[in-house]
């Protein structure tokens, strides 16, 4: 397994760490913010704009990749990150939340996942075989184990079961791994219950991963119910190797779960709102399409020093916003990015001070 984890420094206030993640593709620092790259790209950038903006490690999406333009294609085009040019190290998922956010194209067994293609309507079976075989073919440095996807609206008949499932998915894929050089981390799953949520980080931890994800957290729940799960779970989770929270999350999430003992995150949060026109500031979220802005010349965030602050005015980026300028997009999803970018610097500094407990508690009264 060509994945090396080191924790250099905890924080004395919280369950904070700071540690390096090594793949072939260079050292990352943890606690990070992998940013999104859904289909072989993060959306509107080119690889090395994400790349000098900080970035040693983004994701990419099993499912939509195996549908367009094929695993197998790219594993002749010399894997993923030939195909997209992108120089630091990759994560992909199994696919599975993507599967199981159609709902009613998908039907679940114990042997896998038979669902019907978005795009054309084809049938295909994602089985934990397929999706291992899937993501080796891709060549990611980091892939995911299926698991079987836990909703706020499941019975606690089902959060067992599927947890149960997840468990035994997760040990096929072990078993399925052919490529030692790939690091496998497994998945928890367990629902909203805390004793379910135990069990399952134990049945996961036992089966003897490379790393470690909780899942099937941010689907919709409360922030109370998110840090609860996350409370009981991270303890189970190896100290020595890396834990993973997906698909999380706002920036004061980022915070309260460093403090919580989390060292890996990924969300579509920074580009998707730089889409639609919302800013992260650290004066709070900027909708930039209001026309308050349309004669403000000063920067998005005054202590930003990414290129679109740097160069541009609101007035200007609400302009190309409204005129849908495609640059409009870029010049958001760049800034967002930053932002990102420089709140995984200030919690790593907040560590380093041993104030990262009080900087997490700060967020929870507000």
């Amino acid at each position: 397994m060509n994945l090396n984890f080191a924790v250099t420094k905890t924080d004395p206030s919280s369950k904070g760490r700071i540690g390096t993640m090594q793949t072939s593709r260079g050292p990352i620092d943890t606690p990070v913010f992998m940013p999104v790259g859904t289909q072989a790209t993060v959306k509107t950038l080119d690889p090395e704009e994400v790349k000098a903006l900080g970035y040693d490690i983004i994701l990419a999406n099993t499912y939509h990749l195996c549908l367009r333009p094929g695993h197998q294609t790219i594993k002749a085009m010399g894997g993923l990150h030939d195909f997209m040019g992108w120089r630091g190290s990759l994560l992909t998922d199994s696919g599975g939340f993507q599967v199981f956010s159609m709902k009613d194209l998908v039907k679940i067994t114990e042997s896998g996942i038979r669902f019907a293609s978005h795009l054309d309507g084809s049938r295909h079976d994602l089985t934990p075989e397929f999706a291992i075989e899937v993501q080796e073919a891709l060549g990611a440095d980091i892939i995911m184990a299926l698991d079987e996807m836990v909703t706020p609206d499941s019975s606690d008949d089902y959060a067992r079961e599927a947890s149960l499932r997840s468990t035994r998915w997760g040990e096929r894929c072990l078993n399925a791994r052919t490529r030692s050089d790939i690091a496998l981390f497994g998945i928890t799953q367990g629902g909203f219950d805390e004793k379910l949520r135990q069990e399952s980080a134990q049945q996961i931890v036992n089966l003897g991963f490379d790393g470690y994800a909780i899942g099937g957290l941010s689907v919709g729940e409360s922030k109370e119910i998110m840090s609860a799960m996350v409370d009981v779970t991270t303890p189970i989770l190896p100290e020595d190797k890396p834990r993973y929270l997906m698909g999380v999350g706002t920036p004061d999430d980022l915070v309260r779960c460093v403090a919580q003992g989390i060292d890996m995150f990924d969300c579509v949060m920074p580009t998707r709102n730089a889409r639609n026109g919302y800013l992260f500031t650290s004066q709070g979220r900027v909708a930039i399409r209001n026309a308050k802005y349309a004669k403000d010349e000063s920067p998005i965030d005054p202590e930003c020093d990414c290129s679109t602050c740097l160069r541009f005015t609101r007035a200007y980026l609400r302009h190309l916003f409204m005129a849908g300028e495609i640059l409009a997009l870029r010049l958001n999803t760049i800034h967002n990015l930053g932002f990102y970018k420089r709140r995984m610097d200030k919690i790593r500094d907040a560590i380093h001070a041993g104030e990262l407990g009080r900087w997490a508690d700060s967020l929870e009264d507000q």
